[in-house]
């Protein structure tokens, strides 16, 4: 009984430092700091930028980073596979940077648990984000995000379904996202590979890792649709993506291998020799 108290004490105290003023007064300093070196031409690598928040590793810091580089010219998002939008890609953005959006989610007790975060910390001032209940494939993605009002060009696309990633950002086609940040298998190493599609997946599947698409793979499906590899997050299986022509020569592209580097994405690779004779298709 103690022990549950002091955990969820312990939880309440997490959450709570982060809304004190001194984080967002830190993050809009930061994003200032971006924007004079990104006209002065100083930016320091993104590699070096990340930081965590809500996110569930670095991505909030490589975000800010990008974002202020855009000038968050379009402050909307889309997170599928969001769980309940708390340990999110976009809550940052949205409760520092007063964006809105849309959350997707299969789960209808993680949709719950978000409706009731953003109920108790809303801003006032802003938009609280939409959730939708549902599984999401291929044939109903864009279907859902225009239920949503949602459409044409929007900040930021986030995707981690733990399954038909590849195939649904591949389907996606009401929507125009500056940034699209989507999760790959690294443990497919560099072959360039995907599962084959299945609406009715359900993780983990007949194996853990038999889902999704190559690092490889996923970056020829973002050149297909007109994007280029900026970052990943230091374990190296959560891509950012840029829409080209959007400050191309102050976020460039990086190689695939360049973000691959962690010692986890080779002692991955092994998980991939079970199932490395399975069913695959070419991205």
């Amino acid at each position: 009984m103690i022990k549950n108290f002091l955990k969820d004490i312990f939880l309440i105290a997490k959450i709570r430092n982060r809304f004190i003023p001194s984080v967002q007064i830190a993050q809009v300093q930061m994003l200032q700091n971006y924007q004079k070196a990104a006209a002065e031409n100083t930016l320091p690598a993104i590699k070096n930028a990340g930081f965590r928040v809500f996110s569930q590793f670095e991505e909030d810091g490589l975000l800010l980073y990008i974002f202020s580089v855009l000038s968050m010219s379009h402050k909307t998002f889309i997170e599928i596979g969001s769980d309940d939008g708390v340990n999110s890609n976009s809550a940052n953005l949205y409760f520092n940077f007063g964006w809105h959006g849309l959350f997707i989610d299969g789960n209808s007790n993680a949709i719950k648990r978000g409706e009731k975060f953003y109920n108790k910390y809303p801003h006032p001032w802003y938009y609280k984000p939409k959730f939708i209940c549902s599984k999401v494939t291929r044939e109903n993605i864009n279907q859902l995000i225009n239920s949503a009002d949602m459409k044409g060009e929007i900040g930021l696309l986030s995707i981690d379904i733990d399954g038909n990633d590849y195939w649904i950002w591949d389907a996606i086609d009401t929507i125009q996202p500056q940034v699209v940040i989507i999760e790959t298998h690294v443990e497919f190493g560099l072959n360039d590979i995907v599962v084959p599609y299945n609406p009715n997946y359900f993780y983990p599947g007949k194996h853990a890792i038999y889902h999704g698409a190559s690092p490889v793979a996923m970056n020829n499906l973002a050149k297909r649709k007109g994007y280029r590899l900026v970052a990943a997050n230091q374990l190296g299986f959560n891509f950012i993506f840029v829409k080209n022509g959007l400050a191309d020569a102050l976020i460039p592209e990086v190689s695939v291998e360049s973000v691959l580097t962690h010692p986890s994405v080779t002692d991955g690779y092994k998980k991939f020799e079970p199932i490395k004779d399975w069913e695959y298709l070419k991205g």
